[in-house]
């Protein structure tokens, strides 16, 4: 994967983006924070709720402002693969809002680079159809908002491991 801004293309009513940024702590440190499922989701944007249903499953809700409209999805997400030799972790998400009739669901593909003792650069490939009155937003709307989401994200991860997460 390149260095440089977010790519994101669309084909037929999937979307794929593909993100980076770079955190600093080293990767050990990285990895075992991004398998806390339940602390890696208090650094979303948005989520309202967050519950375990096995070590694997979640269940919860994410409310975003996409565009001109406000959005509360309700979905599951299960941790796919994990694989820490190749610092490496799958992460599959379905969810609904109900109210505007449309269904979202990705593939998130997380890899970690490790960037000397000190840095790590996370990696994030996401896979996403997204249907409905949310899948009529274009290109350009989607990826603004997914590179919001992406970069609060980082920052919050960032926060909570200089905190000692």
């Amino acid at each position: 994967m390149a260095d440089g801004p977010p790519q994101a293309h669309e084909e037929g009513n999937r979307m794929i983006v593909d993100q980076q940024v770079t955190i600093a702590a080293p990767v050990d440190r990285v990895w075992d924070f991004m398998m806390d499922i339940p602390a890696v989701s208090r650094c979303v944007p948005g989520v309202e709720s967050f519950e375990a249903v096995d070590p694997d499953t979640y269940q919860g809700a994410l409310k975003l402002k996409v565009g001109p409209i406000g959005v509360r999805l309700q979905g599951r997400v299960v941790v796919a693969e994990r694989d820490r030799e190749n610092l490496r972790s799958r992460m599959d998400v379905s969810a609904a809002e109900k109210r505007i009739a449309s269904t979202v669901s990705a593939k998130a593909t997380m890899t970690l680079v490790p960037k000397g003792d000190t840095e790590t650069e996370l990696h994030i490939h996401t896979e996403a159809s997204i249907l409905g009155k949310l899948g009529e937003f274009g290109q350009a709307v989607m990826r603004r908002k997914a590179d919001q989401v992406m970069a609060e994200f980082a920052r919050n991860v960032q926060r909570e491991l200089a905190a000692g997460g």
